[in-house]
């Protein structure tokens, strides 16, 4: 039985008995203040029915109490008809929840979505930035996934151009035959090194041509690294044998390295795309446009299309010399994901510094009569800032993903020890938890903000163990398992159904939220939202805690309740660890 479901048409067939009213109901959870599950307010009727709202309220209530067996009762506090439920149904929606093993997971919908995120470029390693963007495009994939959606993950890889070209130049240059493992680090940080190197041998070329009379524009365009990075990227498209080895030899120490941290922060594709196969698609789809009438061409031979009805501008599509600008190649890449896949939606997790380029494009699909567009969206994100200030990547003062996993990790242990429970942990059990606290402070702290908004990270905060946290709701999760392990040591049965017993409040709040689970699965997908999974288990974990001060467990004497109580916190963890996994966040039986 869907309860709210249940409850509402109850209230709509109370307004068409006693008013002749017909209007959607919208209910909320009673404020714990007050006795009740769930509370409509009659205020907005007040005005139509011309009657106080107690008198509305009351007579409601009447009249859900006598023709519905479920109502137990209601109270009317101004105009907030506050109603309780009988107990049988609190007992009724938990027995469904321990039968179901599939508790939250939708049915297949037979929609197959691609969700497009990571998207690094092989010139540097992965930042704060990055993982933000990871966290995201995993978690709404899982989401998407339990929603009944076929999932495919996707990364396209920007390996080619002139920025690649620069660190490439660099190691030519300064690196002297250098490896990552002659250096000592990962393949990653080899090339995020050598863009550095690059950066400050170019603002000093720069220097010297404006102390020798050049403005800054001058310099930078005239600067020989500039220019022999140019040349390079020239040689890279011709196929330059000798450039095109040293390409594929730092990409590939940079794809180990950017490996090694998707596989320590549980991040995997179904498909890898790499700009450079895609950076020529596109021109086939900008002469299409110009056939129909779409694009036009200027008197220089550059090729535009004019979106102002759209309420953008005009935007080029193609060079007068007819080589791509960034937007061509997504319409090529775009058409080729399609025909690869043939989804029914397609979600890019992008910053939100590159929202006008998706309106664009997304326009131009329209205008050129692609089936799919209505079903691509761009999911944007705000940046995140550290307390100390924003993130750059070419001063080398970037927040370096690995480093920051590490320092959580070291943060983790460091906190793990001081509260002094791991002392009967191997080195290896301790070891996985401290990464299991890590990963899960960092990626809860992460996803719990709405995407759409600029955010603060906070290391230091992120890893408490009190509040709305990763490890909060880890803690959680663990303390149930060792109530569990402790009925399993004295033989007290934790049975998969329930007998009818007398339910204190915390009880029927403790199954009410539980209820709600598949509810925030519905909406975090339809809202393209890991917040919504966040904020959910943060008030599952809040409501088990409040329940857990009030309500004996392993001392309630009647055993019939204590086997209830059993089988709803059994209940409680099993969907804590099912949303939490949805987040990409594993949860400890022990710490």
């Amino acid at each position: 039985m869907n309860i709210e479901l249940s409850l509402k048409k109850a209230i709509q067939e109370a307004l068409l008995a006693l008013y002749q009213v017909d209007e959607e109901v919208v209910l909320q959870p009673t404020k714990k203040d007050f006795e009740g599950n769930y509370t409509y307010v009659v205020f907005p009727l007040v005005k139509s029915l011309r009657k106080n709202p107690a008198e509305i309220g009351n007579a409601i209530g009447q009249y859900l109490q006598e023709k519905n067996d479920f109502v137990n009762g209601f109270n009317v506090v101004q105009g907030f008809l506050n109603i309780v439920l009988n107990d049988s149904v609190w007992i009724d929606t938990l027995n469904a929840i321990l039968a179901n093993d599939n508790f939250g997971t939708l049915p297949a919908n037979g929609k197959s979505v691609m969700v497009e995120f990571s998207s690094p470029n092989t010139n540097k390693p992965l930042h704060l930035g990055h993982l933000r963007n990871n966290f995201l495009g995993a978690a709404v994939s899982n989401i998407l996934q339990a929603g009944g959606f076929d999932v495919t993950k996707t990364c396209l890889v920007n390996d080619r151009g002139v920025h690649i070209c620069k660190s490439m130049l660099a190691y030519q240059k300064f690196g002297n035959g250098a490896t990552p493992e002659s250096l000592g680090i990962k393949g990653d940080h080899l090339a995020g090194k050598f863009y550095v190197e690059f950066d400050k041998a170019y603002k000093a070329e720069i220097s010297q041509l404006i102390t020798e009379g050049k403005t800054e524009e001058e310099a930078k365009k005239i600067a020989p690294l500039m220019l022999e990075t140019q040349e390079m990227l020239q040689k890279w498209e011709q196929g330059d044998e000798e450039t095109m080895a040293l390409w594929r030899k730092m990409n590939d120490w940079v794809f180990a390295g950017f490996a090694e941290t998707y596989q320590k922060i549980g991040v995997s594709f179904d498909k890898v795309y790499y700009e450079s196969n895609t950076y020529l698609l596109g021109k086939d789809v900008v002469d299409e446009g110009l056939a129909n009438g779409i694009f036009f061409k200027k008197e220089n031979g550059s090729v535009w299309i004019d979106l102002k009805e759209e309420g953008l501008d005009e935007k080029l599509v193609l060079r007068a010399d007819g080589t791509s600008v960034y937007i061509t190649q997504d319409l090529g890449t775009t058409d080729l994901k399609f025909n690869d896949y043939h989804n029914d939606k397609s979600i890019w997790v992008v910053g939100n510094e590159q929202d006008y380029h998706f309106q664009v494009l997304f326009a131009i699909m329209k205008r050129l009569g692609r089936a799919y567009a209505d079903g691509c969206y761009h999911l944007s994100y705000g940046m995140v800032d550290l307390p100390s200030g924003k993130m750059k990547s070419r001063e080398g003062t970037v927040v370096d993903a690995d480093e920051l996993v590490a320092e959580m990790i070291e943060t983790a242990a460091e906190t793990t020890r001081e509260r002094g429970k791991i002392d009967d942990f191997s080195k290896e059990e301790a070891e996985n938890l401290f990464q299991m606290l890590a990963l899960g402070a960092l990626k809860y702290f992460l996803l719990k903000v709405e995407p759409k908004k600029r955010m603060l990270f906070n290391p230091a905060e992120s890893i408490d163990f009190q509040g709305n946290t990763g490890p909060f709701i880890q803690y959680t999760h663990a303390r149930i398992c060792s109530i569990l392990r402790k009925a399993e040591s004295i033989q007290v049965p934790v049975n998969k159904q329930v007998k009818a017993v007398d339910l204190l409040k915390p009880e029927s709040e403790l199954i009410y939220i539980l209820n709600e689970y598949p509810v925030a699965v519905k909406k975090a997908g339809d809202d393209y939202s890991p917040a919504v999974i966040a904020n959910y288990v943060y008030d599952l974990a809040k409501t088990f805690n409040q329940f857990y001060a009030e309500v004996s467990i392993m001392n309630e004497t009647d055993s019939e309740k204590q086997q209830f109580r059993l089988s709803l916190i059994k209940a409680v963890a099993g969907t804590i660890s099912k949303a939490m996994e949805l987040l990409g966040v594993k949860v400890p039986t022990r710490m």
